[in-house]
């Protein structure tokens, strides 16, 4: 479903996606200092 929105879509702007994309972080990391997330940054090969 998410596919066929995006095929459907005109194209975005570069700089719309960035904005997007700096939000998204900016929740993450909330998320994260709050304890209700953990973001992976080993990138090894850890256990879950």
């Amino acid at each position: 479903m998410l596919r066929d929105d995006m095929e459907a879509a005109p194209p975005a702007k570069v700089s719309d996606v960035e904005a997007a994309q700096k939000e998204v972080l900016v929740i993450a990391r909330r998320l994260s200092d709050s304890g209700e997330i953990s973001l992976g940054g080993g990138g090894g090969d850890d256990l879950v």
